[in-house]
């Protein structure tokens, strides 16, 4: 277990491997553990990194705002104390949407950017996700959170194939806060990429599960419409949580992907 200091709160991680960067980022609700065995594979050819975002998994969480700009700055910062100069950002939903985030606001600091189930626009998210976003209903999830863990495991095999999920979903629930729950799926929610997407001129890829009920899976098409020489993989049967779905596959396109930079640099 390692942890880097901020000025706004400590950041865990965890790094595997050796050779040239790559980040991975998780997404709402999410912590680096959905990335254990992305690492292990990819650490084989790469030096991978897994970070917590601020109220997540095992990082601070006394912060007033979990804005999806609050997560670019941390990218920035986590970088900067490892002494990495750039490195490919692969982000899981709402870690993607960071992911994209950093590569426009920073583009000498992103070499690419791989993007698994990401909102590119933040009305794509599910009508319970959205809801989710309002205090009073984060408040009563909050307060009931024996009920909506329970509803979670019920749910879990309609939201992601692996039958580990439901497990790692409820450990990553209980490490969360009911501000960090709250405010960063409300930024979220209001976030929308479309405007500056044409400026990214670095190699991108979406990942999209047509079964995903989390966000809408068509978001692939706004990607595209915006980052034309974008690259996209779809699996029909998959849904939300694609590196758990269907893993070796993921991991073989990613790496394929990553890949592709070496030889073009």
């Amino acid at each position: 277990m390692s942890s880097i200091t901020t000025d706004q709160g400590i950041v865990h991680y965890e790094a595997y491997g050796r050779g040239r960067p790559v980040i991975l980022l998780h997404g709402w609700l999410g912590s680096w553990g959905l990335w254990q065995e992305t690492m292990a594979y990819l650490g084989r050819y790469y030096r991978t990194y897994a970070l917590d975002f601020w109220g997540f998994g095992e990082s601070g969480k006394k912060r007033e705002t979990y804005a999806v700009q609050d997560f670019v700055a941390l990218v920035g910062q986590f970088m900067d104390q490892l002494g990495i100069v750039e490195a490919p950002l692969v982000g899981h939903s709402m870690g993607g949407t960071v992911s994209l985030s950093v590569a426009i606001q920073y583009p000498e600091r992103v070499r690419k950017v791989v993007v698994i189930g990401s909102p590119i626009v933040g009305s794509s998210l599910s009508p319970l996700l959205k809801l989710a976003g309002y205090r009073f209903i984060a408040m009563m999830l909050f307060n009931m959170m024996w009920a909506f863990r329970g509803t979670m495991k019920v749910a879990a095999p309609f939201i992601c194939a692996d039958p580990r999920f439901s497990q790692m979903m409820d450990r990553d629930l209980t490490s969360t806060t009911v501000e960090s729950f709250l405010r960063s799926i409300a930024s979220l929610r209001r976030t929308d990429l479309r405007p500056r997407l044409s400026d990214l001129k670095i190699p991108v890829m979406g990942m999209y599960g047509d079964r995903d009920n989390i966000v809408n899976p068509r978001q692939w098409q706004t990607l595209l419409q915006g980052v034309p020489h974008a690259q996209i993989v779809r699996w029909q049967r998959a849904q939300h949580f694609i590196m758990l779905d269907t893993p070796q596959d993921f991991m073989e396109n990613l790496k394929t992907f990553l890949d592709q930079e070496d030889k073009q640099s």
